[in-house]
């Protein structure tokens, strides 16, 4: 089997994570990490038994990709250093803190035939793959994203760090241009953005109501989606869904664990149904990372490209614009 050869830069908490896991992985040969801190990459290395980098640029000589698992600041120096090196990139979400940093590098990655993939890990969450089967056309999205506070990730506003994940699902399951963005949010214990609240609406008529938090006292992350016939509830933190769902009574199945009677009359009836999709066993970032690897051996284009990545940020900009014109501190 051939193998991509592939670096992990970022030591801390995530990159180590994303170490153990590309160790794991049959198509994949881990060659060695760099930080900026060489004790802890020394630290990781020796765990892992693989090569610790001094220097960056040492790293793309002996790679044929890198994972990039550093603060999001760093994220466009980093990654553009690699493709110009000419190797595949993946990078954790955000893809950049800027729009037009994001730009140049998926315009840099298309120019030279590679693959770029942003680490949106909630697309790989098993509450949302099991909904593949279904036709998802929601027109109403309500979307609640609470984590307790952690200094990590303070570095930028909350809508880069918690809302951007659901920023790129909607954005991925509303196949509709952005119309409208309404949005407010404060500062409370960070000097960026710690709450937020925003109002997507869309030219089909979808309307996406979207908060995040890095100040509550409990997590959350659940989505709920509405559309016609049918009501979706995903918890991302247990990595289940459930439905409810309007079908005629020849598509009831055994796969319906409760009906709930009937609407309508005649030809017109409809069973009333809940479902509960059995749910994937899989490691979403193990999962994630493999499809990436997949992407570079058979040349396809990664499931969450450069392209969704520059999408959701540009989104998320401009939900944090709308905030800070209505001088929230």
């Amino acid at each position: 089997m051939k193998k991509l050869k592939i670096g992990v830069i970022g030591t801390g908490h995530l990159g180590s994570l994303h170490v153990k896991l590309l160790k794991t992985l049959e198509n994949c040969e881990l060659i060695g990490v760099y930080d900026l801190d060489l004790a802890r990459a020394e630290k990781i290395a020796g765990e892992y038994q693989i090569k610790p980098f001094k220097e960056l640029n040492n790293i793309f000589d002996e790679c044929d990709a890198v994972s990039v698992v550093t603060s999001t600041s760093s994220h466009y120096e980093i990654a553009k250093r690699a493709l110009e090196a000419g190797k595949h990139v993946f990078v954790e979400k955000p893809i950049t803190s800027q729009i037009y940093e994001a730009e140049e590098l998926v315009k840099l990655a298309d120019e030279r035939n590679l693959k770029l993939q942003v680490g949106h890990i909630e697309r790989f969450n098993p509450a949302l793959l099991s909904l593949e089967k279904y036709n998802l056309n929601p027109m109403f999205i309500q979307t609640d994203r609470l984590a307790q506070f952690n200094p990590r990730g303070t570095d930028v506003a909350v809508v880069l760090d918690l809302m951007i994940h659901d920023i790129d699902i909607i954005l991925s399951l509303v196949k509709s241009e952005v119309k409208d963005i309404k949005a407010n949010g404060v500062c409370v214990v960070s000097d960026n953005i710690d709450i937020a609240n925003a109002r997507i609406e869309f030219e089909n008529g979808a309307v996406a109501n979207v908060t995040a938090s890095r100040i509550s006292q409990k997590k959350m992350r659940k989505m709920r989606m509405f559309q016609r016939d049918a009501y979706f509830s995903l918890d991302f933190s247990d990595g289940v869904s459930e439905i409810y769902r309007l079908v005629p009574p020849s598509e009831m199945g055994s796969e319906h664990f409760i009906s709930f009677g009937e609407m309508g009359i005649g030809d017109k009836k409809k069973m009333v149904v809940y479902e509960q999709p059995q749910a994937l066993e899989i490691n979403a970032l193990q999962h994630e990372l493999n499809l990436f690897a997949v992407s570079v051996l058979e040349n396809k284009r990664p499931v969450v490209s450069g392209e969704d990545g520059l999408k959701a940020l540009k989104v998320a900009a401009q939900i944090i614009n709308e905030i800070e014109k209505a001088g929230i501190k």
